[in-house]
Parts: structure tokens; sequence; C-alpha cells
């Protein structure tokens, strides 16, 4: 029986992840805590809404794709204290909260960190500085899509992408909010229908086509994997395609009202159709 064996989040939209033993999954498909904040390029604002969109294309500010060094930043955040804490190579570049101040001191650390990293020319491009960090820290809102949904992959395909690569390929390059194990590789891309994972039922979306996110060493930031070019060559893929996108499903709750969402944890029993 397949079973969830991790847990990601990611408070900070491009920034690394921080794992956990249970995820509330919300009405709206969304994860609680997940990409709640993000760093705007100046030119991205809106007028109707000036911390961003409903939803965050990665154009609009800092992200793997094009900004890979930022896999080797440590980043937590304190949901009680809205606090944020980034870390490089064991030391801290800055911890602040999310008032004006603490945004100041957030947004200064990373933009000397990107500027002094490879992609610095990136980040000088015109219409990009000076960055801006939006979100209220609570409102989950800067995913890739307008639609809310759960990310879930396989660890059995990850280690036949790994094969394929002659090296082992970590989890958290493809920036998943559950993984599962024991199950076949590229198992989770044949799902249909109903998905459970422990007492949360989902419908089974589409398949997750990757991007050069991927490429990047989540401890070092340096592109080392051609995940891509592996995906559709090694294993014939159209598009480079690499795990699955799964809506909760409205189920009747103890008193008879429907509901949406719930907790996944840690161990909990993964049953597709």
């Amino acid at each position: 029986m397949a079973r969830v064996v991790a847990l990601y989040r990611h408070p900070i939209k491009g920034l690394t992840p921080e794992r956990r033993d249970a995820l509330t999954v919300q009405t709206d498909g969304r994860i609680a805590g997940d990409r709640v904040l993000a760093f705007r390029f100046a030119d991205a604002a809106v007028p109707e809404d000036r911390d961003g969109l409903d939803y965050w294309p990665k154009s609009k500010g800092l992200a793997l794709q094009d900004f890979p060094a930022l896999a080797a930043l440590r980043t937590g955040y304190d949901d009680e204290t809205r606090r944020v804490r980034i870390e490089h190579s064991g030391t801290v570049l800055v911890e602040a909260g999310l008032d004006d101040d603490g945004r100041r001191e957030l947004t200064a650390a990373v933009t000397e960190f990107v500027l002094a990293s490879p992609e610095g020319r990136r980040l000088r491009r015109p219409g990009r500085l000076p960055l801006v960090l939006v979100g209220d820290g609570e409102t989950s809102r800067f995913q890739d899509r307008p639609r809310g949904y759960v990310s879930v992959h396989g660890r059995g395909s990850v280690h036949a992408l790994g094969e394929a690569l002659g090296m082992s390929v970590d989890d958290r390059r493809f920036r998943s909010n559950v993984v599962i194990d024991d199950s076949a590789p590229w198992s989770e891309l044949d799902w249909t229908g109903e998905v459970r994972v422990g007492g949360v039922v989902f419908q089974a979306a589409g398949p997750i086509v990757r991007c050069l996110a991927t490429h990047a060493n989540p401890d070092t930031g340096v592109r080392d994997a051609k995940v891509l070019t592996t995906l559709t060559g090694s294993f014939a893929q159209p598009e480079p395609t690499l795990g699955r996108l799964l809506l909760p499903c409205r189920t009747p709750s103890d008193h008879g009202q429907l509901h949406a969402g719930g907790v996944i944890r840690v161990g909990d029993e993964v049953r597709a159709g």
C-alpha cells in the first residue's frame, strides 16, 4: 500500500521548502502556509492590487526557474510570530518580521544574495529592481496556477529518473507538497477519478509538466541534472512530466454537510483509482 513519506510547504515563492509532519488542505485546494509570500519584481504590480495577483506566474518575481542559486538558501517561517529566517551556508543572512522595517530587511538581504550569485545579471534587467516582499504571510496565493491544487509525486518515479541520470535525485527538486512511497514508478500518472490520502478525498487532475527549476541542486543551487531532456529522451515523454495535481472533493461530514479539504499526515495511506 502506498503511503505518504514526506510533506512539504513552501512559505516563500521560489525559496526552499519546510518539511512538515502534517499539512492542512484548504477548501480552495491549496495548502495552508504554502506560497504565502513572494519577492515581486518592481514592474510586476497591477493597479487594483499592489501585492500582485490571486496566483503568481514565475515571470512576476524570484523563482528557481531563472534564479537557481535560491535553492542554496535555507528559509523558515513562523506562522504565529510572522517572522522569516533566511540562512546560507550555516550563516543567518536575515531574520525579521513582516512589518515595514522587517520587509525592507528581508528584501535587502535577498537582493544582495541574488546580485552576488551567478544569476545576478538577470536581476539587473530593466524593471526588476527594487524587489518588493508581498503577501500577508497567511493567504496562500502565489502559486503558478489560478486554481488551487495539491501537488504529489511518487518516490519510485524519482528513483527511476535518478537511474537514468546516473545520480541520486532528491525529492525537493520537484517542490511537491506530498511525496509517496511503495508505488510503481510513474504510477501516479495513471491515476483517474478519486484519490484518498488518509481521510482526505481528492480528484486526480492533470500531470505536472516540469521546468528548469528541477535542474537546480536543492543544497547547492547549481544546475547539475538535465531532468527535462532525460524525461523526454530516456522515458519518451511528449513533455517532461513528473507528478500529479490533486483537487479536494466535497464529501459529507458527520453532520451531513458537504466539506472539502482536511489534514494529511506522514504515514497516511494513499488509495487511487
